[in-house]
């Protein structure tokens, strides 16, 4: 256990050693605090998002005679919005995925980004907000048609702000020299600077103009560039340092929040969750290895590289506890990262008890599949923190009742996890592999006692919650509604196998398809339905992978199934 600890905590030192919080030459711009979405972060966090919504990446590829050069960072491309709007009229930085949305513009289909010229001007974008306002008003879920109409009206609306100036908002608001409503905390944009800050602002932008010209002109390591970087951060660190000593002799409570953009930058670089789960593939992989070809060693590797992810991912979580001040399980990213560690926590205790291999490799598995989901998929998954919605302030509650109902979805997938491997053995040779089947068949058992040991309490929790917001304990509301259908379905099993009804190959079954009701509570709800009280969870896109998904995993049950049925006819000895 020691060699295990220490194993962990020297590549931690050495995976950690190549960060640092000392900006790179050019790179002190990303530190500017900035107030975005209800929050202070740092402008490298603002231009990273900003540029998730109108161009689909964090970063950008520019092709230049139809060649890609490297991608250029966020915060220089959203930078250069702001100061050099007309560079990017012709500059096809629009993403588009939507087949209806490009016919109606009348847009080239094989393309995936397009100019603000093809996009914006002309009757048809009109057109299309117009449509987008009819369907509002009829208050009804919006259809992927109108999901990607609106996120073309936000990249419209983001664009045009921060090329006026307006979007960016970087001196608190007690800094402004213009009277203020009781109440506003707004920060200051760029286009309302005072005086002050104004010429502040102004030489940092011609600064930043000189460098990236230096950088086109010279190389990134020439001795002009690096001049060009110094006088770049010198500009940069000014405008903070005045700011900061500006609103420390007024008292701005709100620029406190200012030091942590730091912290939020280290994170934002380590990518601390894809490091996670690339020692999670590691150790599922290493697991694969030893079972295949049944070495008597390298489970103890295995785990090294299993408590490095895991570990990795805590601090991840750690991170986002400190910069959001709130438990991370309020939006559907930060639910399946959640997931994924419980999952995986989970797997390393019944491995510890059982010592089954396929538990721990389960657990892996639906980290690996998990965390791969969140990383890949930011316009659905939005990976950014964000303020907390009026109902969901209170930590107290968001641990003790949003926490115990996800974690349980975590057991839950590791069952379905499980169910996939000993089907897989009922494909291949359900006689030869029966001991495999059936110890998967008892670790699918465990998993669905722990899911409903913290799914029952977190409803009732949920309930009181529900009584002391709403006035109500329970309303029949569509995520209490199939919350409770997942727990009443998952006890069904349970009992079935308690009295002898299902045996292993019903276990593995169930393990899979009661996941659906789990997919439904979890995901169904908030991206399908759109209804009820929880809307502060609701969200947009990924119907067509969700159900690929499903269906796959129930052709999957009907294969094994009949695989089952033709070997029972063969021998009476599998069950």
């Amino acid at each position: 256990m020691k060699f295990l600890i220490s194993s962990v905590l020297l590549v931690l030192c050495l995976l950690f050693s190549g960060f640092t919080l000392q900006a790179a030459p050019g790179e002190r711009i990303k530190y500017i605090p900035v107030q975005d979405g209800g929050r202070i972060k740092p402008f490298d966090s603002f231009a990273r998002e900003t540029l998730e919504l109108i161009y689909g990446r964090s970063s950008f590829k520019r092709t230049v005679s139809g060649q890609s050069s490297s991608r250029e960072p966020a915060y220089i491309i959203v930078m250069s919005f702001l100061l050099s709007p007309e560079s990017w009229v012709d500059v096809p930085v629009f993403e588009v995925k939507n087949f209806e949305v490009k016919k109606y513009l009348n847009l080239p289909q094989d393309q995936k980004y397009y100019t603000g010229n093809e996009l914006f001007k002309g009757e048809l974008f009109a057109n299309l907000m117009q449509q987008l306002a009819d369907k509002r008003e009829t208050k009804e879920k919006l259809t992927p048609y109108y999901q990607a109409i609106q996120r073309l009206e936000n990249q419209f609306f983001t664009f045009r702000e921060i090329t006026a100036g307006r979007y960016i908002k970087i001196i608190p608001p007690e800094l402004s020299d213009e009277p203020r409503a009781e109440g506003d905390n707004s920060w200051v944009s760029v286009a309302d600077l005072p005086e002050k800050y104004q010429g502040l602002f102004i030489n940092l932008s011609q600064n930043l103009a000189k460098y990236l010209g230096e950088v086109v002109k010279s190389g990134e390591r020439s001795e002009s560039v690096l001049e060009s970087a110094k006088k770049l951060d010198e500009s940069v660190d000014q405008f903070i340092n005045t700011v900061k000593t500006d609103a420390q002799a007024k008292s701005a409570v709100s620029y406190n929040q200012a030091k942590k953009v730091s912290a939020e930058i280290f994170y934002n670089e380590a990518h601390i969750f894809r490091w996670s789960y690339i020692f999670y593939l590691l150790g599922a992989l290493t697991i694969l290895v030893v079972w295949i070809r049944d070495l008597s060693r390298g489970m103890k590797l295995a785990w090294i590289l299993t408590l490095i992810g895991f570990t990795l991912q805590t601090i991840g979580f750690l991170f986002r506890v400190y910069l959001a001040e709130r438990p991370p399980v309020t939006n559907m990213y930060e639910t399946v990262v959640w997931v994924s560690w419980g999952a995986v926590l989970f797997a390393m205790i019944l491995e510890k008890i059982y010592r089954y291999k396929s538990i721990l490799l389960s657990g892996l598995l639906v980290g690996v599949f998990s965390m791969v989901v969140a990383d890949m998929a930011p316009a659905i998954l939005d990976p950014s923190i964000q303020p907390l919605e009026a109902v969901l302030r209170s930590n107290y509650w968001l641990i003790i009742h949003v926490m115990t109902i996800t974690i349980s979805y975590a057991a839950f997938f590791l069952a379905l996890a499980l169910g996939d491997l000993g089907l897989i053995y009922y494909v291949i040779n359900p006689k030869k592999y029966q001991e495999q089947i059936r110890n998967i068949s008892t670790a699918i058992y465990r998993a669905m006692q722990i899911g409903v040991a913290f799914l029952a309490p977190g409803i009732i929790l949920g309930g009181v919650w529900a009584d002391y917001s709403w006035g109500r304990f329970w309303g029949w509301d569509p995520k209490e509604t199939w919350a409770l259908i997942v727990l009443l379905g998952y006890i069904i099993v349970l009992h079935a196998r308690l009295v002898n009804w299902i045996q292993n190959f019903g276990m593995l079954v169930s393990g899979i398809l009661t996941f659906n009701l789990v997919i439904m509570a979890w995901y169904g709800v908030n991206y399908v339905l759109g209804a009820g009280l929880h809307s502060y969870g609701f969200g947009a896109g990924g119907i067509e992978y969700v159900s690929v998904f499903t269906l796959a995993h129930v052709l999957f049950v009907i294969y094994a199934a009949v695989i089952k049925k033709t070997y029972v006819s063969a021998s009476k000895d599998v069950k």
